[in-house]
């Protein structure tokens, strides 16, 4: 459902809210600009503004369209920039475009996302009165009032992913065989996509900061460089928490592969003692089936099987330590060639 607010920023920095674009527009006159503000607005709505202000088409377009880069482009009578607006919770990262139309005597925003809407404008209100001086100084004041509001959120999101990988630093060397490397995709393609925005937001705030941009005037130039500096230690930051997954990946991997070689040691280990012990049995085995079957009585007679039986056990003994002791000095043997 669309909505839309209506405001006259007079001249002496008080945002005043109208119910309708023509009452906007009469109270401008006698000073001050106009700020139209845009929640979820469908073509129908931003279509007149194409004559009333003299937008482009194509920027029309881009704000209808949710996969457009950010990105700053100047018309005939207005600069439009497309900037992106972060939130992160509840371990999810959300992306929503914030669409800038910078005019003589206008200012004209743009948002298709109404949870991030109603959070900024909650705040609309309370940093105009931080920064009226500026904002009352036209269209490009109050534009960089709320892409430094937006610019701030986004270091919110930057520590809240770090405290996520620092978490899964934690489990990994805490209780690997509970973490899940799942987590660490998704952080990764979070960054990834906060990487591109910042990349992007970077280079407008370039072009801004080079004079290319005929409706942001020279002495709000410097109000921008401040968001740039923002945007380039962010950039930094995220592209250092990137290396972080990649290294925790791979850290990941080689304990895991040690948790497979200790394993696979205790396997080879266990099969190795229950050959021994079959290895010293088999010839036991062999001679208990001969004397099962009375061999031993039909060789010496039934009368001497108190004698040969017990010959017969003391017989099995002595070959199944000899069989153990053969095997250990093979063993080490083995070992010893080894090293």
């Amino acid at each position: 459902m669309s909505a839309s607010n209506f405001y006259v920023v007079t001249p002496t920095g008080k945002l005043i809210h109208l119910p309708t674009i023509e009452e906007a527009q009469r109270a401008a006159r006698k000073g001050g600009y106009i700020w139209l503000d845009y929640l979820k607005p469908t073509k129908d709505d931003l279509l007149p503004l194409i004559e009333l202000f003299g937008l482009h088409p194509l920027a029309i377009e881009d704000c209808l369209d949710d996969e457009q880069i950010p990105k700053i482009e100047d018309y005939p009578t207005h600069a439009f920039i497309l900037f992106n607006r972060i939130i992160y919770q509840e371990n999810s990262q959300a992306i929503s475009e914030l669409d800038i139309f910078i005019g003589d005597k206008f200012l004209i925003t743009v948002s298709q996302h109404g949870l991030m809407q109603r959070t900024l404008m909650r705040d609309v209100e309370r940093f105009i009165d931080l920064d009226i001086k500026n904002c009352r100084q036209g269209p490009a004041f109050l534009a960089h009032a709320l892409l430094d509001h937006v610019v701030d959120e986004m270091f919110g999101v930057i520590e809240k992913l770090e405290d996520e990988v620092g978490l899964a630093e934690d489990v990994i060397l805490s209780d690997i065989d509970h973490f899940s490397p799942a987590r660490l995709l998704d952080l990764r393609r979070d960054l990834t996509a906060l990487r591109k925005s910042l990349f992007h937001e970077r280079e407008i705030l370039i072009k801004i900061c080079r004079y290319d941009s005929n409706f942001i005037p020279e002495k709000a130039i410097l109000l921008f460089r401040d968001i740039y500096d923002h945007l380039a230690k962010f950039f930094e930051l995220t592209e250092t928490d990137r290396e972080i997954i990649a290294s925790l990946m791979e850290m990941y991997l080689s304990m895991l592969n040690n948790e497979m070689a200790k394993a696979a040691n205790d396997t080879n280990a266990t099969v190795r003692r229950l050959t021994l012990i079959t290895t010293i049995f088999m010839p036991l085995s062999l001679l208990a089936g001969i004397g099962g079957m009375s061999e031993w009585t039909m060789m010496t007679g039934p009368e001497n099987w108190r004698l040969s039986y017990p010959f017969f056990l003391a017989a099995m003994l002595v070959i199944g330590i000899l069989n153990y002791v053969l095997l250990r000095r093979m063993e080490r043997s083995d070992k010893k060639k080894d090293l």
